[in-house]
């Protein structure tokens, strides 16, 4: 048994050479490389790459398939924790912050934030007076969301379209107001002629 063992090692050694050159003729490492065991002798021969070539298209050297990393149950985990499973508290090692920075979020915010005021501007539904105006409000964190963006612009809206009712209500009023006034001081005018007219027809012509 232990001549067995002494004979297999200087086998194994006398192929080293062989097995270094034919890693380097399929470019690959040396665990890759599969000599024939029952074409030993013929191997150990072969000192060149030229025959290690011809002993690799004989099939007598072969370089092993490379070894399946399956991805399957790495895929399954990964559509689990889109579900919200495997993600509690005791499979979590940084902060929240280290998670999922808050500089991200507010850039994903405002991002969506501008992109409203902005498509809002081109549709003509905001001036460039209410972007400013609301482009500075984002900025300063007063709006949560895009949807109490939209609310805000739509209040502000119709308060504008209210004000604007009222003014020219006020205006028509100052109108009407202003005409009477002229209708009125027409008339005590008119009244006010015809009343000295009336004074100057009585008054008795001087004696010469």
């Amino acid at each position: 048994l232990q001549h067995y063992f002494i004979q297999s090692n200087l086998s194994m050694s006398s192929l080293k050479l062989q097995k270094r050159l034919a890693a380097s003729v399929m470019k690959c490492g040396r665990k890759k490389v599969w000599l024939d065991p029952n074409e030993a002798s013929e191997i150990s021969n072969a000192n060149s790459r030229q025959n290690i070539k011809k002993l690799i298209k004989d099939g007598l050297i072969i370089k092993k398939p490379q070894t399946v990393h399956s991805r399957a149950r790495c895929r399954k985990n990964r559509e689990a924790r889109r579900m919200g499973r495997h993600t509690g508290t005791g499979k979590r090692k940084g902060t929240a912050n280290a998670r999922m920075p808050e500089k991200v979020i507010w850039m994903r915010r405002m991002r969506v934030l501008r992109r409203l005021l902005k498509k809002y501007r081109e549709d003509k539904k905001i001036d460039k007076h209410m972007y400013h105006s609301l482009y500075l409000q984002s900025k300063g964190n007063i709006f949560k969301n895009k949807r109490v963006l939209m609310e805000h612009i739509h209040k502000k809206k119709a308060e504008g379209i209210r004000f604007k009712a009222l003014q020219e209500q006020a205006e028509a009023r100052r109108n009407r107001s202003k005409a009477a006034h002229e209708r009125k001081l027409a008339r005590q005018s008119l009244k006010n002629a015809e009343m000295f007219s009336h004074i100057e027809d009585n008054v008795p012509e001087e004696e010469s």
